[in-house]
């Protein structure tokens, strides 16, 4: 996996000042669970893609300087959805870090967006479409703590479940206690060339494709990850249930 197109053009984090911010939406997936023979980001919900719900939250917080779309090869609807948001549209991988990665190495091409500086981005904000309805506080929790100077900043909401770990033989190992456990979600984000530098490490040891999140990924490079609040409204539209839940919430508001 390419990592170092972008490596030699990204700045190092500011001593100071306010972050300028790239933001990737991750929307390459294929949405297979959904059943609607249709890229997932390109199902609707209250008359919308959820691309466009996502783009509309993203430009809503007033933080990307750059603005990357990930979408599936041969992709033509979710590139116009992109566009007419001032995204630049890439190719995605075959999985998701691969998609990280080919988004990351795109940042100088896109465009700066409307009345955003057009300085290089120093952070970026890696969001997932299929989390298109989260808050503007939301992206703004995790932006101000990069702005405070941590690396690796992720939102996150308490556990509610009793959760079990398991052996290869399927019986149960262990109970962590709940108080010590999170969910994650979406935007993460994080000083720019450390994210590059830690893509780049894992793809040397072979580690990039076992990568479910960008946060892992800091993580096994050692890089410390602060947890901020996230959010309800955050939740992942995956399967069926998922898309029933948010048709539910948003379609009689909003349709």
């Amino acid at each position: 996996m390419e990592t170092n197109t972008f490596l030699t053009t990204a700045n190092d984090s500011v001593a100071s000042g306010q972050r300028v911010f790239a933001v990737v939406v991750v929307a390459a997936g294929s949405g297979s669970r959904l059943g609607y023979g249709l890229p997932k980001a390109q199902v609707p919900v209250a008359g919308k893609e959820l691309l466009r719900w996502a783009l509309e939250g993203v430009k809503a917080t007033g933080l990307a300087s750059r603005l990357i779309v990930t979408v599936p090869a041969g992709d033509t609807a979710l590139t116009a959805i992109a566009e007419e948001f001032g995204a630049l549209a890439v190719t995605g991988g075959a999985t998701r870090a691969e998609s990280v990665v080919a988004a990351l190495n795109a940042i100088n091409r896109a465009p700066a967006q409307g009345g955003m500086s057009d300085s290089d981005p120093d952070a970026v904000l890696v969001h997932d479409c299929a989390r298109c309805f989260t808050p503007v506080e939301a992206f703004h929790a995790v932006a101000q703590a990069l702005e405070s100077g941590e690396k690796a900043v992720i939102p996150v909401v308490p556990v509610v479940d009793t959760v079990k770990s398991v052996d290869s033989d399927e019986y149960v190992s262990g109970t962590p206690a709940r108080s010590q456990l999170r969910a994650v979600q979406t935007p993460q984000g994080f000083d720019l060339s450390t994210l590059l530098a830690a893509y780049a490490k894992a793809s040397q040891q072979g580690l990039a494709e076992s990568i479910t999140d960008d946060a892992m990924l800091a993580e096994t490079m050692g890089i410390p990850v602060l947890c901020v609040a996230g959010s309800e409204d955050s939740f992942k539209i995956t399967t069926r249930l998922d898309l029933a839940l948010a048709r539910a919430l948003y379609e009689k508001e909003n349709s």
